[in-house]
């Protein structure tokens, strides 16, 4: 990924933090553009990285939109074939999944997240992957 470009969504999602752990509406929406600005600005560019889009979804308040987001990212992911995006945008599109009520589709979310994080680093992504899955198979079985 572009370093200029890590750096700048890096600071923003910082930022973003900030402004949200202070309840600062009109400064979150803000930096949110801005945010969402370099996602428009770099997409299909050589700058285009799933890092943008999925910190994007991170910060995204509608809950439909977000999942769009994170599906961005994730075919974005696929294309560079990055196993420890494909498996957290998938993790995380999931929960939303499940906080709508698509709970099959979260499902479809997760296997897939599992088959990617079997390639990657983070023990707790994985985990985290692991133990939603089972929970939600043992439910339907």
């Amino acid at each position: 990924m572009n370093t200029k470009v890590y750096k700048a969504v890096h600071d923003l999602a910082e930022k973003l933090m900030a402004a949200a752990n202070k309840n600062d509406t009109k400064q979150f929406e803000s930096l949110y553009a801005e945010l969402k600005d370099i996602c428009i600005e770099n997409e299909n560019t050589a700058k285009d990285h799933p890092v943008q889009w999925e910190t994007l979804a991170d910060f995204t308040e509608e809950l439909e939109e977000a999942i769009e987001t994170y599906e961005k990212a994730l075919q974005k992911s696929i294309e560079i074939n990055n196993k420890d995006h494909m498996s957290s945008v998938a993790f995380s599109m999931a929960t939303l999944q499940l906080e709508l009520g698509d709970k099959e589709a979260a499902i479809k979310n997760l296997q897939d997240a599992k088959i990617s994080a079997n390639k990657i680093e983070d023990k707790e992504l994985k985990s985290e992957i692991h133990d939603l899955l089972e929970s939600l198979v043992e439910e339907e079985g």
